[in-house]
Parts: structure tokens; C-alpha cells; sequence
């Protein structure tokens, strides 16, 4: 028995739209490009799930979408499977992007395919629920918000994603936050992951709010904070010995390139974690999407990756040492 886990944390996945049209014609592992070898070998993975798995339903015309994002279970759910997905969160503004029916049946066929969820569900109640599994005999929470969209936020009797406002300024969303926390603890679980899906998009930094929510949740026992919406990767934090991924990029998606921010460069985040829950070490690896699917990086998108994360975390003090092409942290030397 291992005497740490390797987890896998990444940022969005999207696999609707022009994924969804060029994976009819490839292999259902084609989406995960050279990485399906790395994201098997690790003892979980944990995504941004940001589109609906389903047939069903109609886009979302109650307010104005420019994008509705949805992806065939046909193939969805397998190549979920392949990957070795063990969570995903659904907390973003693109899980009602085709109606309750849609919402409903990803649901439905994540529960069918075994894969765990959090963040939007039937009611508010079910949104917020935190997600438990087990992983080598290491109990799990996970729990998922967002304060993207707020039409799609659930309501007592009506699906929905988890909507808060992150802002610890803000009552009702600090009793929400703590009272989920509190929840995801009562079975006494040796890691808990949030996992956000906040701010706005193309941005290269966490608001000061951001940073205030991301320190207090490390502070009320949350082990590792999963951050995402941006479509760009932000610096990273350890605080009191705990990652704070403010926001993991894109992992895989169709969108439209900023030559600038490049959100097509990212990495897939690996945190070991020891079997008392305690985080050990942070791992980088450089990613880069082409052809519709998450490859490794090259060479030039590797050290624009590597120079990028480093500018992006030194206001934190993080230190990330270079390891072959990887991006590496000790957390031990933090606490």
C-alpha cells in the first residue's frame, strides 16, 4: 500500500460543441490525447465538468446565453470512465445550459456510471450536498459552488446549481459555505476538497475577496482549495501548509484562442497527499490543448507555462522548483 495518494485536479472540461462533433468521428480516448497514460496512473481525478451529458432537453432561452455547451453520453460517460474521472464538479454556468431535463439526466447518468458529483442536483438541498468516496481505504469529501450565473442557481424545489456569493462580507453565503463544510466533516473524512467555479473569465489574478475565501476555507479544514472560471491559470498559494488552486485553467475545450493569455496552455495539477490527509507535494504538468483534446505541452508552451505560473505565484511566496518539465512545490516546507 502506497504510503501517499496522487491526486489529479484539472481545470475545465468542455466537451460539447466542436469536441462533441470531432469525437464522433476518433476514439473515445482521443479527447485525452498523450495524457490517458498519466491520468490512469493517478489514485484519482477530479474535474470541472462544464457542459451537460445528455440528449435531452432544449438551450437555455429564459435569460441570454452566447454558448450552450453539451456533450453525447454515448461517448461522454465512456471516455469519463477511461480517464479514471472519480468526481466531477457541476457547479458552473453551463451545467442548465439545456434546461432541468439536461441537468437532470447528467445527473442521472453520472450516478448510472458510478462517477461522483457535486454541486447541482434537484434542489438546493441536493446541490449542496458534498460528494464522499473512498480511494485506497482514504476517505474523500468534495463539495462544489459557484457565483457564475445565478439564474442556474437551484431553489428548494427546483434543479439547479450551488450559487453563493464569495464574499465572507456576504451572511447568508458564509452560513452556506460553513454549514456545507460542517456537513462534509460530520464523517469525519481525512481530506476535504472545494472545489469554486468563481469570477470572471480572462483574468490573470484572484480578487483580494477571492483570496480572503480561498485562506478562511484552509483555516475551517477544507484540505485543498480547487479554483476555477478564468480559463486562465492563477498563481497558487499555500497556506498554512494547504494548496489554494485559485483557478486550474482549461483542460480540454474548443474556445477561441488569446494569442496573449493563451488559455489553451495549462496543467494537469497533481497534489500527493499522505494517508492521514496531510499534502505532501505539488506536481505541474505542463498541458496544452490541440485538435480538440488535452495533449503535453511542447517545448515553447512548456517555458511560457513554467514562466507564466511562476510570475502568477510569487506574490504568494510560493516557490516552484523546475523537475524535467514538470513544476514542483514541497508543501512540508511551507508549514
Amino acid at each position: 500500500m502506497a504510503s501517499t495518494l496522487r491526486l489529479g485536479f484539472t481545470g475545465d472540461v468542455m466537451l460539447g460543441r466542436l469536441v462533441d462533433r470531432r469525437q464522433r468521428s476518433r476514439s473515445v480516448d482521443a479527447v485525452w490525447g498523450d495524457l490517458l497514460d498519466e491520468l490512469q496512473s493517478l489514485d484519482g481525478l477530479f474535474i470541472n465538468l462544464e457542459c451537460a451529458v445528455s440528449r435531452e432537453g432544449h438551450p437555455w432561452r429564459r435569460t441570454y446565453r452566447p454558448f450552450h455547451f453539451r456533450g453525447d453520453p454515448r461517448w461522454v460517460v465512456p471516455a469519463l470512465e477511461r480517464a479514471g474521472v472519480d468526481w466531477v464538479s457541476l457547479a458552473n454556468n453551463h451545467a442548465l445550459d439545456y434546461e432541468v431535463e439536461a441537468l437532470c439526466d447528467t445527473v442521472d447518468r453520472l450516478d448510472q456510471a458510478d462517477i461522483a458529483h457535486a454541486g447541482a442536483g434537484r434542489t438546493d438541498a441536493a446541490a449542496r450536498e458534498p460528494a464522499r468516496l473512498s480511494i485506497d481505504g482514504v476517505e474523500i469529501a468534495l463539495f462544489a459552488f459557484t457565483d457564475n450565473t445565478p439564474e442556474y442557481a437551484a431553489g428548494p424545489d427546483s434543479p439547479g446549481v450551488a450559487h453563493v456569493s464569495f464574499d465572507l462580507h456576504d451572511e447568508e453565503s458564509r452560513e452556506t459555505l460553513t454549514s456545507t463544510i460542517q456537513k462534509a466533516k460530520e464523517t469525519n473524512p481525512d481530506i476535504v476538497v472545494a472545489s469554486l467555479h468563481w469570477g470572471p473569465n480572462m483574468v490573470t489574478e484572484p480578487s483580494s475577496a477571492f483570496q480572503d475565501v480561498g485562506r478562511w476555507l484552509i483555516e475551517q479544514g477544507v484540505t485543498l482549495v480547487h479554483g476555477h472560471s478564468a480559463h486562465v491559470v492563477h498563481g497558487i498559494e499555500i497556506h498554512d501548509g494547504h494548496p489554494i488552486l485559485y483557478d486550474t485553467g482549461d483542460f480540454v475545450d474548443d474556445y477561441a484562442v488569446d494569442e496573449t493569455l493563451r488559455n489553451d496552455r495549462g496543467f494537469l495539477f497533481e497534489v500527493c497527499v499522505r494517508r492521514d490527509g496531510i499534502p505532501d507535494e505539488l506536481r505541474l504538468i505542463p498541458t496544452e490543448i490541440r485538435d480538440c483534446a488535452v495533449n503535453t505541452a511542447s517545448e515553447a508552451a512548456t517555458e511560457w507555462s513554467h514562466r507564466r505560473l511562476r510570475e502568477r505565484s510569487e506574490p504568494f511566496g510560493t516557490r516552484l522548483a523546475r523537475v524535467g518539465d514538470e513544476l514542483v512545490a514541497s508543501l512540508d516546507d511551507d508549514r
